[in-house]
Parts: C-alpha cells; structure tokens; sequence
C-alpha cells in the first residue's frame, strides 16, 4: 500500500493505478472502524483499484473543542486499510490540503443550511468543499459514503449532480454494533453512562416503524420519538425530523411513502445523528 503524503505523491501513484482498471475511493476522518471497513469492503469488489484518504477537515468543524478532541490514530488506521487490500491513502496535513491564500468554498445552498445545517453552521460547506477538492484529487470512478449520514450523502449526491461531476457516488448501509448504535468515530469520546444510553437512538425508530401500522401522522410520529427519547435523562434531543425519504423535503399529514427519521441527539458534550428509513404499513 503506497502512502502518500503530498498532492503529487498522490497524483503519480493514481497515474499507474488508473493504467491498469477503476478506483474506487473510500474518504475517511480516520480512526477507522466496522464501519469504514465495511465501505472498503464495498470499493474492492467493484473497482480494480481501492483508494481512502484520511484527513480530520477543520473546515467542517464550527467548534475548535470538537476539531481538538476528534479521535485520530492513524498508526492504527494503516494497517487496517493495507490488510484490506488498499492499494493508496492519501494522508494530507492541512496546510497541505488547504491554500494559505484559498477564497473557494462549495455550498448546496439550501440542502446544506437545513436540519442538520441549520444546528452546524457552515459544517456542509465545509464537507462539500473537501469532498470535492478530494474527487478532484482523486478523479475516482466511484466514491463510498455511509447511510449513516444521511443529509451528507444527500448533500454529496447533490454537489455531484449540480457540478457534472463524472463520479459514481455509493451509499452503503450504516453498520451497527450489537445493540443498535450506529457505528461511528463520535463514540469513543461517550462516557460509559453515556454510551450505554445511546442505544434509545436506535430503539426510537424501531419503535417508530412499530407504530406506522397506527398510521400516524408526521407530527405525531416526530412526537413519539422525541418522547421516547426524551425518557433517557443524559439525550438532550437537538431535533427529530421526519422528511421524505429521497428529497429530504418536509411531511405534512400522513406518511404515504418511505420516509427517514433524522436523529441529532447529545450526549453532553458529544453529538450523536442516526438516521432509520420508515415505510407506511
């Protein structure tokens, strides 16, 4: 597995890759785990070549707490990926992947300043302006992202659409732990009454799909869910939101076609999101 430091080290390594079949490419934050490994996983068996990057990107931090305190282990991280099958990461510091002088953001103007946008300012531009200095990096065939972030992918998806970007963006299935919490990096800062807790994400919107056969409104759904949440005293609930499955947009009424809960819960100070797809009974 070649590692590469630098922008060119990058670009030369992708030149003889790409001579012999497709990229895929898996971007990453680090601390690496089932879950990532399970995007790795979906990248080799449809490219010849895999590629990941690992890069905590402070752009998409509004808090310097958070940015501070994100895990990182990449003397772990690296040999997961090349046991993998790996064939590139990319490791860029972020003097290196950001011009000291740089002005050029990208921005879904709308999808990024709702839900989820609305509670991070300015974190969706910050993801849309990596990912795509990253696809520009990279040129893959294919990019991999978790289902987990829901809002993410759907921002990601957008950004290609509307910039012709030519990448295939896949979204691969959130990969849970025995007790439903979604996998993610954002736990191991959890304390154990915390993570013990943070299964009710999980069991909320199990629940919710329980009771689509009562045929509840939107509203009362949110509700349910928020109560429900609601009963475990360390989740303070950030927002419940109820949106139409493919377009993110507002349900008004009766849930008529497959719809997904976004969760954004704290468990003080670590903020948590799930995401469950609801269909009507």
């Amino acid at each position: 597995m070649k590692i590469c430091h630098t922008k060119q080290e990058l670009r030369t390594t992708l030149t003889e890759l790409r001579r012999t079949g497709s990229i895929g490419l898996v971007p990453t934050m680090g601390y690496l785990h089932d879950g990532h490994m399970s995007l790795v996983q979906h990248a080799l068996q449809e490219n010849d070549h895999t590629v990941a990057s690992i890069f905590v990107n402070p752009t998409q931090f509004g808090n310097a707490d958070d940015l501070t305190n994100y895990p990182r282990a990449l003397e772990d991280d690296l040999p997961l990926l090349r046991e993998a099958g790996v064939a590139a990461v990319f490791t860029p510091t972020p003097d290196i992947m950001y011009h000291d002088a740089a002005q050029t953001i990208v921005e879904t103007t709308d999808l990024a300043n709702k839900l989820l946008g609305a509670l991070r300012p300015g974190h969706f531009r910050g993801v849309a302006t990596v990912v795509t200095k990253l696809f520009n990096l990279f040129q893959p065939d294919r990019a991999y992202f978790g289902e987990k972030d829901y809002q993410q992918l759907a921002v990601i998806r957008t950004m290609v659409r509307d910039l012709d970007i030519p990448v295939i963006v896949r979204g691969v299935p959130t990969v849970r732990h025995d007790d439903g919490l979604a996998m993610s990096s954002r736990n191991s800062r959890l304390s154990p009454d915390a993570r013990a807790a943070a299964p009710i994400l999980h069991q909320a919107c199990l629940a919710a799909q329980d009771r689509m056969a009562d045929r509840p409104s939107a509203e009362e759904l949110s509700q349910f869910i928020h109560d429900m949440i609601g009963t475990e005293p360390l989740a303070d609930v950030q927002s419940v939101d109820i949106r139409n499955a493919e377009t993110l947009e507002p349900i008004n009424g009766p849930i008529t076609q497959p719809a997904v809960i976004l969760l954004a819960i704290t468990f003080d100070p670590v903020l948590l999101i799930d995401q469950f797809v609801i269909t009507p009974n």
